[in-house]
């Protein structure tokens, strides 16, 4: 398989599971402080929402890059 049809997959399974989820969530530790032997942390959880259009450019662009003929060298 050619790099480029590899990368046309990638495009077009995450602009599908962009489609479906819609969104992610991650959690970040934003403070940490050392008090002695104490320690103390704060975990935020963060969601980033993936637009509609985004998904949608993914799977365009990854299938006209499995359609493209390509040039061997």
């Amino acid at each position: 398989m050619s790099t480029a049809k590899g990368v046309a997959i990638v495009l077009i399974v995450a602009g599908i599971v962009g489609l479906m989820y819609g969104k992610f969530v991650y959690t970040k530790d934003t403070h940490k402080a050392q008090i002695g032997s104490v320690e103390l942390s704060v975990q935020e959880k963060r969601t980033v929402n993936v637009p509609l259009w985004a998904g949608v450019g993914a799977i365009v662009v990854g299938g006209a890059l499995l359609l493209v003929p390509h040039k061997k060298s």
